[in-house]
């Protein structure tokens, strides 16, 4: 029997959704969702959404908008399960169970929490100013998003890898802790669609609303046309030969034809079209593509009462896998019902000692590396670049061997040599007494240590 691959993505509810979010985002996750050997959850990330946002308002209009969005764009609700956040009560439940056991050493290596102290740092301002603990503990939500149903891909920008590497680090802990040999949580993996686009906006940076350069999605067709007049482009005239692989106009339009209409458009350019006339192709293309939507896009916006009906459905769907799941999980932690404590074996096997190990990750020029941390979480050792990710497990697998470790130390800091060449290195220490004092924790972590 083949085992469906679970697919789980997350929307956040902050904006409206605009053209480069369709086609980076929206479109490809609805084509995968068709995958007969897909098990695909969708979300509207409406807790996440309470991080970023304090206007009300603006957060229930975006959660209408990008549910009509979705829904307008050919997702079928009989094939996935799409809910929101905020209707599965299990999910908060299940992030405060993890909680307990990330490491507070871990998430203050969070990217988002790291450059807002940065910044604050650089403004001169207190290093927490204005970072709430939703800011800080967003990672653990995310981990609570993904475990509570066990996805094995999660497709993500390259600016989240490190939050599917955390649900990772913190589902292993939790499996260590309570798992007595079982374990509760599948490790997911960061699924990278190289081939999706991201869209160039009016002014050829990135699409996106912080930049105001977005071209919108379902507004109106009028909307789409006088944003599609304000492209930049070159100052060359028409009946001048166009170069496509430097526009931005052609990028957007490739994003949206077929190969044949591709081919055409960068003849005609090449050939001297007009960029009036080019801009006037690329609306006639985006409008031929999502008239149809859009139209169903109004009738859903028109109609809340529908998409609320949908959503519940959907969260019906999930709990149905969320509640039992998170019941075996309150027992397994101990939160379990008086009147059925005298089925559980009187004496509970001894947990097994808490112990140091290994995570590993890739860095996005796709090297590997990895973290030997402490049984709470801390930083013991940080490796080197590795071509590969047998090359980066042959090393934690050799210091795991018992073998005497090679450690040099350089001023207040140390790293540790194999065959005579440095594979990982500690932090920089307040002095050489610290630094020692971790060299001797170090020794003990790897006697012995589970991987």
């Amino acid at each position: 029997m083949t085992t469906r691959t679970r697919i789980l993505t997350g929307i956040t509810t902050t904006g409206t959704p605009h053209l480069g979010n369709y086609a980076g985002a929206i479109r490809p996750a609805i084509l995968a969702s068709q995958d007969a050997n897909a098990d695909s959850f969708y979300f509207l990330a409406d807790y996440h959404a309470l991080i970023k946002c304090d206007d009300p308002q603006r957060i229930q209009r975006s959660r209408m908008e990008i549910a009509a969005t979705w829904l307008a764009g050919g997702l079928d609700v009989n094939r996935v399960t799409f809910y929101r956040q905020s209707d599965i009560p299990e999910i908060p439940e299940l992030t405060w169970l993890l909680t307990c056991v990330a490491a507070k050493g871990l998430l203050n290596r969070a990217h988002a929490y790291k450059a807002s102290v940065d910044k604050n740092v650089e403004a001169g301002e207190d290093p927490d100013a204005g970072i709430s603990m939703g800011l800080y503990s967003y990672p653990v939500l995310m981990a609570a998003d993904i475990l509570m149903f066990n996805a094995h891909k999660v497709p993500v920008g390259r600016d989240q890898i490190q939050h599917v590497e955390m649900a990772r680090d913190i589902g292993q802990r939790f499996n260590h802790l309570f798992g007595n040999g079982k374990e509760f949580f599948t490790m997911p993996e960061a699924l990278i669609e190289e081939s999706v686009a991201t869209l160039p906006g009016l002014d050829g940076r990135k699409m996106s609303k912080s930049y105001d350069n977005t071209i919108p999605l379902f507004t109106s067709a009028k909307d789409m046309k006088d944003a599609i007049s304000r492209i930049v482009t070159d100052s060359r005239a028409p009946g001048e030969a166009k170069d496509p692989d430097t526009s931005h106009l052609f990028t957007l339009f490739q994003a949206f034809a077929s190969k044949a209409q591709e081919q055409e458009f960068r003849a005609e350019l090449l050939q001297g079209l007009g960029w009036g006339e080019a801009k006037n192709r690329l609306f006639q293309l985006l409008d031929s593509q999502l008239s149809e939507p859009r139209e169903r896009y109004h009738q859903l916006m028109s109609r809340p009462s529908d998409m609320e009906d949908l959503l519940l459905i959907g969260a019906k769907k999930a709990r149905a896998v969320a509640a039992p799941f998170l019941a075996e999980l309150r027992e397994a932690v101990g939160l379990r019902s008086f009147v059925n404590q005298a089925a559980a074996p009187v004496a509970a096997k001894k947990k097994a000692a808490k112990a140091a190990r290994f995570v590993s990750f890739r860095e996005d020029d796709g090297s590997f590396r990895f973290r030997l941390l402490s049984a709470d979480g801390e930083q013991l050792l940080l490796s080197r670049n590795f071509a590969d990710g047998k090359a980066a497990g042959a090393v934690t697998k050799q210091l795991q061997s018992g073998d005497a470790l090679d450690v040099r130390t350089e001023a207040a800091s140390f790293s540790v040599w194999l065959d005579g060449a440095a594979v990982a290195d500690s932090a920089e220490f307040a002095d050489e007494t610290s630094r020692d004092a971790a060299i001797a924790a170090l020794r003990v972590a790897l006697t012995p240590i589970e991987d």
